[in-house]
């Protein structure tokens, strides 16, 4: 039976074919929607069930066809990577939407709302929903298996230096910390020259190399292992190792040029100073203030070493100084006259008939720093005596008696006061199998070599950022601890207090050691002659001011394996 249309043209309706139900004419299947859904499944071919990978050791799911992402519960990334489990039979349909159904978040199980539409018949079109279940199946990635089984790394860096002391690493490795390069390594362990830094990815060990030469002068050499291959499919496995060198010329070091180079380098000095190490060395001459920029790739056609670093300075009064009026940015160029300082704990005849009774006439780039009475640094050319080619290639009657270097501020070191600052530290646990020694990371953890030398170094290091604002604002600073600075203050074994820490705690801060900690504590005592009061104490010291201290230390922190904060 059919319903004719009224004068007015309105639709015409029949009746559906299997239970009589009034439907629209233009119908072409002549059947109700729920007799069509009941003899058409548009969602036949779909799977309504499906596996997903979950790593439990890195909390990362496996997006077809072998990449690993993290995914956070009913985001937008799990959505997705839940849908390519059935995107083949999808392609068949329209996918409308798709949404979570909540589900116990321990029962390893993942259900998604499915709504998709699908032409049936001619001018007929279905819309349906299903519900997909997901089971989460739990194993290891590949990354992880790899560190189940100890072969942990697939690449990695080896970063040396050859000089004699830590202060480059020290901070390179707040460099490090500042910018989150090391986010991606395995371990890192340290070695006599330097540190290995190790990796599952070889494209992350090369990232490593790119920064390392943003930010110190370096050469790298690249090698490849194999070890593995498949000679059905034409795979292979290998492990990379790529060597990073930084050049042996750290700041404050006095250099000698081989006269050829320095003719290149805009005529000048043989004899300079190196007032700077950036991804190049600057070179200074502190008796005309002129300067060379040496990058990596010059230096290492033509490689030299330092005449003498900051472990030989020595300690000098100004008597006198009297700047000439030149200038070439913050240096201004001065006649000073000095004398050895009798308070340096070096005992050396001052007057060596090469002064007037030890007092020494000398040119030196610092008038703007310096005022008489200032105690400064600087290298004795005097009585040196160097094995280096290009100093004695030097004309020896122009060659100065002193090389002024930097400012120091010996009084203040001789009170124990705490610093109101800290510095974060890389707290990887590193393992030396071939010496088995398990350190602590980056510098100075394994209790091992030289301990009292990494001591100095660090204090050293720490100075360094006192005194110089332009290193102070390259690397993160941290408000300390104060009850940790007051019981430091406190300490009733007379170690100097360093980084709001105990002295002879390199870099794990609060810890006491004793022995060779103990020992290079008392190395950077000075001893008290009588000018440590207060009224002594120097008032252009570089106090670090508050504004420059981050806060959250502890969220950025790793403790050690008793509790106590690693510095």
């Amino acid at each position: 039976m059919e319903y004719e249309p009224d004068a007015a043209g309105s639709e015409s309706y029949i009746l559906c074919a299997d239970c009589g139900t009034v439907i629209s004419s233009a119908n072409g299947a002549g059947l109700c929607v729920g007799c069509l859904r009941n003899s058409v499944d548009i969602t036949e071919g779909i799977p309504k069930e499906a596996v997903v990978n979950f790593c439990r050791g890195c909390e990362r799911f496996l997006s077809p066809p072998q990449t690993w992402v993290a995914c956070q519960p009913e985001s937008r990334e799990l959505l997705a990577l839940c849908l390519k489990k059935i995107a083949r039979p999808l392609l068949k349909v329209r996918l409308i939407d798709a949404s979570f159904i909540w589900t116990e978040p321990h029962s390893r199980r993942i259900k998604l709302k499915v709504t998709i539409q699908k032409e049936v018949l001619a001018n007929t079109v279905l819309q349906q929903t299903f519900v997909l279940t997901l089971t989460v199946q739990t194993g290891q990635c590949p990354s992880c298996t790899r560190l189940a089984a100890k072969n942990t790394w697939k690449a990695s860096v080896q970063l040396r230096q050859k000089v004699t002391h830590k202060r480059t690493f020290l901070f390179l490795e707040q460099l490090i910390l500042k910018h989150n390069a090391h986010k991606d390594t395995n371990s890192i362990a340290e070695k006599r020259d330097g540190l290995d830094f190790f990796y599952t990815e070889r494209n992350n060990a090369i990232k490593m190399c790119e920064f390392l030469a943003s930010v110190v002068p370096v050469r790298c050499k690249g090698s490849e292992q194999l070890i593995s291959q498949d000679t059905h499919n034409g795979t292979a496995n290998y492990k990379f190792t790529y060597s990073v060198e930084i050049v042996p010329i750290c700041k404050d070091d006095l250099v000698a040029i081989p006269r050829s180079l320095a003719r290149s380098w805009g005529n000048i000095s043989p004899l300079t100073i190196c007032s700077r190490v950036g991804n190049s060395m600057h070179l200074l001459d502190p008796m005309t203030l002129q300067q060379t920029d040496v990058t990596a790739p010059v230096y290492w056609r033509s490689p030299f070493d330092p005449l003498a670093s900051v472990s030989d300075l020595v300690e000098f009064i100004v008597l006198d100084i009297e700047p000439s009026g030149v200038q070439r940015g913050k240096y201004v160029l001065a006649d000073a006259q000095v004398t050895r300082s009798s308070g340096s704990g070096r005992k050396e005849a001052d007057d060596d008939g090469m002064g007037d009774d030890g007092i020494y006439h000398t040119r030196t780039h610092l008038g703007a720093f310096l005022q008489p009475g200032d105690t400064v640094l600087g290298y004795h050319l005097t009585n040196s005596n160097f094995n280096n080619d290009a100093f004695e290639a030097l004309d020896q009657s122009r060659i100065p008696d002193v090389i002024l270097v930097k400012k120091t501020y010996p009084n203040r070191r001789k009170k124990s006061k705490p610093r109101n600052w800290k510095l974060r530290s890389i707290a990887k646990e590193a393992e030396d199998g071939t010496e088995g020694n398990v350190g602590r990371g980056a510098l100075g953890r394994r209790g091992g070599v030289d301990q009292k030398n990494v001591e100095r170094d660090y204090e050293l290091f720490l100075r360094d950022l006192e005194e110089d604002p332009e290193m102070r604002a390259a690397v993160n600073l941290y408000k300390a601890d104060e009850a940790a600075a007051a019981a430091a203050a406190d300490d009733e074994d007379g170690d100097v207090a360093m980084g709001g820490a105990v002295a002879g705690s390199g870099m794990r801060g609060g810890k006491r050691r004793g022995g060779a900690a103990a020992q290079a504590a008392a190395v950077m005592e000075v001893e008290d002659d009588g000018m440590g009061s207060d009224d002594d104490e120097e008032e252009d010291f570089p106090e670090i001011q508050l504004d420059e201290l981050l806060e959250h230390f502890e969220e950025m922190g790793v403790n050690d394996d008793d509790g106590e904060e690693v510095l």
